[in-house]
């Protein structure tokens, strides 16, 4: 068989494979998570949040809600310098992203079912 006979037969199979993948997977949330990272953001965002009393007070005053807690869990950036991930029940996460010209910065604990924003922290840029 001929070179470019091979070539078309693979392109034809290749581009088939594709198509099919494409429909199969558009479908359903996949994500690739690999990062520690990402990995520590979406285990976050797949929990039941809850918000202290001094957090609530701090977006309040900024013009913010909770909604922009939710924003940073998608864009912003874990710190794992200043986090603690050393604890055996709740590790503490810190978070830090631009939210609408400001900077955000919150402090989570994760534990095995709730994600609480303990503290929050505004600085305006």
């Amino acid at each position: 068989m001929k070179l470019t006979y091979r070539l078309v037969y693979f392109s034809g199979g290749f581009l088939i494979g594709i198509a099919l993948l494409f429909f199969i997977l558009s479908g359903k949330k996949t994500s690739c998570a690999y990062g520690p990272e990402s990995r520590t953001l979406k285990n976050i965002k797949l929990k039941q949040r809850a918000f202290s009393e001094e957090t609530l007070s701090v977006l309040h005053e900024n013009q913010m809600d909770t909604a922009a807690v939710s924003t940073l869990l998608e864009d912003g950036d874990v710190l794992f310098s200043e986090s603690n991930t050393k604890l055996d029940s709740c590790k503490i996460y810190v978070i830090e992203g631009m939210i609408s010209e400001k900077n955000l910065k919150i402090t989570v604990e994760n534990c095995e079912k709730t994600a609480t924003v303990m503290e929050a922290k505004v600085n305006k840029d």
